[in-house]
């Protein structure tokens, strides 16, 4: 008896062990496992275009655009968009940075106020836009603001034009290359119903009534385009990350009188892609192009 169990007890002892380290090996996967499956697919980044567009918020939200293209774990970009226009030049600038972006991701517009002038050229590229009922959307046009001519009193200039960066026939010249950029940058961006010349007018449409001509997409709020996004995405789990824009600083290139209204340093010719009234001195000449015939 003695010789009979002892090859089963040699053979049983390491049947025992291999089972422990098979658990042991169970035990140390399996959680790594269960936090692999735990997280969320990726990010939807919502950045901010929110009231007058100048140098410090179209800085921000670029900026803002840039880390959501340079980080892996952002998959979408939903811009949340209430802004009246702003600067020409900074408006184009937020224009090409947005359509940089919806190349390397999907990327939605929620309009939740306005989306007008400079606010509209910003939103066009997006693959959607959404809209509320009581949002408004468009103003497709340019301003100017030129300064008088000639020279102050106490300065002496070598030439007619020295103390000024452009005539006002120059400053239409320039005012009408803006449009033609602007409207053409809408209408090869939106399946829009309006054509250049309408588009011309500048008028300002309901959300409602922007969907209807294709200047917007779909009636819904921010959660809906962030779900639009993701789902774009193909995220069925995902995060939300709000990429808050700062308050725009005090030597902003433009900013907001008391009333509301955009103020602008009329020394130098100002090229404006803004929907409402400009404070201006009464001395400056202020043109707005109109076109209704020309594309």
């Amino acid at each position: 008896m003695n010789r009979d169990s002892g090859p089963l007890d040699r053979i049983g002892g390491p049947v025992v062990v291999f089972g422990v380290v098979g658990l042991l090996v169970g035990a140390a996967l399996v959680p790594y496992a269960w936090g692999a499956s735990t997280g969320p697919d990726g990010t939807v980044a919502v950045v901010e275009v929110h009231g007058t567009i100048n140098g410090d918020t179209a800085a921000a939200a670029m900026a803002d655009l840039r880390e959501a293209r340079q980080n892996d774990s952002i998959q979408a970009v939903v811009l949340d968009v209430n802004s009246r226009g702003g600067l020409a030049s900074v408006s184009e600038q937020l224009y090409l940075s947005v359509k940089q972006t919806s190349e390397d991701m999907p990327v939605m517009v929620a309009v939740t106020g306005s989306a007008l002038s400079g606010g509209y050229y910003t939103s066009a590229p997006a693959d959607s836009i959404y809209v509320t009922p009581a949002s408004t959307v468009g103003s497709v046009g340019v301003r100017a603001v030129v300064p008088p001519r000639g020279a102050p009193d106490n300065q002496i200039t070598t030439g007619p034009d020295k103390t000024t960066t452009a005539t006002q026939a120059e400053a239409r010249r320039r005012v009408e290359a803006l449009r033609r950029a602007f409207v053409g940058s809408v209408v090869a961006e939106r399946n829009t119903s309006l054509s250049a010349s309408e588009l011309s007018y500048a008028k300002v449409y309901s959300g409602s009534r922007g969907t209807e001509l294709g200047l917007a997409d779909e009636v819904g709020g921010l959660d809906a385009a962030i779900s639009a996004a993701a789902d774009e995405a193909g995220l069925s789990d995902y995060e939300t990350v709000r990429m808050e824009s700062p308050t725009a600083s005090p030597l902003s290139q433009i900013g907001l009188n008391a009333s509301g209204d955009a103020t602008v340093d009329v020394d130098t010719t100002q090229y404006f892609m803004l929907h409402g009234q400009l404070d201006v001195s009464d001395s400056a000449a202020q043109i707005e192009v109109t076109v209704n015939g020309t594309n």
